[in-house]
């Protein structure tokens, strides 16, 4: 049976666009912030953290709210956490209805098992998709179908292990092992039944869930910057791993995600020494620093990332000095 049933393509010209949920910058721009985004575009990380309690509170809505349109539409007008959970409730409702109406039959309850495995899968320190997750015995062939059917439906986004930092990357990529994240960080707040206290006021007994979170945070971030594609890389025996790599042209940049503002980075360090980079980057809560090769930045500037240039002796983004 095929993958997409009663599926057409036009004939004649035709412009392919990849649309995503709003970026942090354009949350920014919803909620009327706008002079928050503007620097954010202009990279002016000076005047920009004189504004980091700001931004970290706007990233807190963002987590919770997400970029999906509607949602960010309501709560710009009205502030109201509730009925931005029961628009995302109504949102999750129809995909899964458009499982039923659009996937092959067949796969259908296979799609909704791995669909509903995501926070779990998240959830875990080490954020490898783990087939075991779905239900006790389930194999990688099993599913298969079911998540390239979400992944073409852009529902999911899996990123590859890479086992060497070579170019090009998708060279070296280890095809059976990946993180798998969500479409839309909002959305997936609300599928693990995120209360609005906790991501905003914080929780102890959130914290393991919160580097998920944060993951998905900066993926969702990436996804949304022309022509970067990612991978993450791991050691030989799982006890280092870099949270994403991207290509910068000829150059190969780490980037470490921290949730908060702890800066220790045993992984980052470990692979620095082994291939040497020309930059690194670290994302955390913490302020914007430039350490010799180590670019400091803070979550809510990850979007800056589009214009980094590790050809410059120092670790710096275009336009920053």
């Amino acid at each position: 049976a095929a993958l997409h049933q009663g599926t057409s393509f036009p004939v004649g010209k035709v412009e392919f666009l990849d649309l995503y949920p709003l970026s942090f910058a354009e949350f920014l721009y919803a909620m009327d912030q706008k002079p928050l985004a503007d620097l954010l575009k202009k990279h002016d990380f000076k005047l920009a953290s004189a504004f980091s309690q700001n931004y970290i509170d706007l990233l807190k809505y963002y987590y919770f709210v997400g970029g999906m349109p509607e949602c960010v539409e309501y709560f710009s007008a009205n502030k109201d956490f509730n009925e931005v959970r029961n628009i995302q409730k109504n949102i999750l409702l129809a995909y899964e209805q458009d499982f039923s109406k659009h996937a092959p039959n067949h796969i259908v309850p296979r799609i909704r098992m791995l669909w509903n495995s995501l926070p779990a899968q998240l959830s875990k320190e080490n954020k490898k998709f783990i087939y075991g997750l779905i239900r006790e015995g389930a194999r990688a062939k099993d599913y298969e179908m079911a998540l390239l059917w979400l992944r073409d439906c852009g529902l999911v986004h899996p990123v590859h292990r890479v086992t060497a930092p070579g170019i090009p990357l998708s060279a070296y990529e280890d095809t059976k092992a990946f993180k798998l994240f969500f479409l839309d960080i909002g959305l997936l707040s609300c599928m693990a039944h995120l209360d609005q206290s906790v991501l905003i006021a914080g929780s102890q007994l959130f914290r393991e869930f919160k580097g998920g979170l944060t993951e998905q945070y900066v993926l969702q971030q990436l996804k949304t910057l022309r022509g970067i594609d990612t991978w993450y890389w791991t050691n030989g025996r799982g006890t280092a791993e870099i949270d994403f790599l991207i290509q910068s042209g000829p150059f190969i940049i780490p980037i470490e995600v921290k949730a908060e503002t702890n800066l220790k980075a045993k992984s980052l360090k470990i692979y620095c020494e082994k291939f040497a980079p020309p930059m690194a980057v670290r994302l955390s809560m913490a302020g914007y620093k430039q350490e010799d090769k180590l670019l400091n930045l803070p979550l809510w500037a990850a979007e800056t990332l589009e214009h980094i240039d590790p050809k410059t002796e120092d670790a710096t983004v275009n336009g920053c000095s």
